[in-house]
């Protein structure tokens, strides 16, 4: 009597990002009531855990620092699709929405992904090691965006309160994409060495991934293509359920900038998620790379897409932060240099890291 050889199951990463674009098909342009709004939360999640999967298979394909960028421009999608379509819906009370998603995304990446990171490896290793040359860079990039676009604003006077005017505004994005761009350079052809994880005696060491077996090209493919369906449904259905999210802060009494950080944590899962894994996995530099290059990512890419926006959206855009997110960005900036400068830390960094982070949340809650 012969075997029956049964037929290969669906994972549910290949099934969560399909489902996920039905709900959204179905789900689009209706009033959803609460039995719809949960169904829609979850088909979210799904989507948003799957796209990390994707993202993982594709990044390991391409290899390190190439992988890093993947998710780090797909989180960046999903933020730009969500502030633009949230601005248009938003009128005048959306105009620092900008402002207070890519603030927030600054903050949980720099204190929030990265002092995840470090803790977990530090919990493992005691004492963790990393490639400073390119956490530093990294982190000069990140800061220089920051004070562009997020702290001059405050300052300029061309316009009365935190805005740019429309030349300054121009300027800050074309900077922003120079930046950008050069970091890609640095990072991928040019200085690819220093993105790359270093032995304890501070050796250059090859791609963690390079001993293990990439998947194949069709597998690649297969993952690259679900994945942009996954980041499609979490645009889409992120827009269904963004009028629940807006009623949920005003009804538990949250100020209405806190919907940017309820944004910024939703777009930054898959990048947490992949960070920290990469952390348990003993690829701390992988989590840094994913970590400031998100960072990088939100403002260098997020900024310009906004810019171009501008051309038809309505009312002002406020990108200059208030007097205390500027101290939480210079409490960052310190922290972050004295991290990144010695190469190595230990489970104190990350904890310090993770402290400012519930700071920046709790202040968000009760400015």
């Amino acid at each position: 009597m012969g075997t029956t050889t049964r037929p290969p199951r669906l994972s549910w990463t290949t099934v969560a990002p399909v489902l996920a674009l039905v709900v959204l098909a179905l789900s689009w342009g209706r009033d959803p009531g609460p039995v719809l709004v949960v169904v829609v939360a979850a088909a979210l999640v799904g989507a948003v855990l799957a796209a990390v999967h994707h993202a993982e298979v594709v990044a390991h394909r391409v290899g390190e620092p190439f992988g890093s960028l993947v998710l780090a421009v797909a989180v960046t999608v999903i933020e730009v699709g969500l502030i633009v379509t949230l601005m248009v819906s938003g009128g005048d009370e959306a105009a620092s929405l900008a402002r207070d998603t890519v603030f927030a995304a600054v903050m949980i990446t720099c204190n929030g992904i990265l002092g995840l990171s470090l803790l977990l490896g530090a919990l493992r290793h005691d004492v963790v090691e990393f490639n400073r040359e390119g956490a530093g860079a990294a982190l000069a990039t990140v800061l220089t965006l920051a004070v562009m676009c997020l702290v001059l604003p405050t300052f300029t006077t061309s316009r009365p309160g935190p805005e740019f005017s429309t030349a300054q505004l121009t300027f800050a994005a074309l900077a922003s994409l120079v930046l950008y761009a050069a970091f890609v350079v640095t990072q991928t052809i040019r200085h690819r060495d220093f993105f790359l994880p270093v032995s304890p005696g501070g050796a250059v060491l090859e791609d963690e991934d390079a001993h293990a077996d990439p998947p194949s090209s069709r597998a690649a493919l297969t993952s690259l293509g679900l994945l942009v369906v996954a980041l499609v449904a979490v645009v889409g259905l992120a827009k269904v359920e963004s009028p629940a999210i807006e009623d949920g802060v005003a009804a538990i009494g949250f100020p209405q900038s806190f919907v940017g950080v309820v944004i910024a944590l939703l777009v930054l899962a898959p990048e947490t998620l992949a960070a920290a894994n990469a952390a348990r996995r003993d690829r701390l530099q992988t989590s840094l790379n994913l970590a400031l290059g998100s960072a990088m990512a939100s403002i260098g890419l997020t900024i310009p897409a906004i810019a171009v926006a501008t051309i038809w959206l309505e009312g002002p855009l406020l990108l200059g932060l208030g007097s205390t997110q500027m101290v939480l960005l210079a409490v960052t900036v310190v922290v972050a240099v004295l991290t990144v400068v010695p190469g190595r830390a230990t489970r104190l960094q990350g904890v310090v890291h993770l402290v400012l982070l519930a700071g920046f949340l709790f202040l968000a809650v009760a400015p």
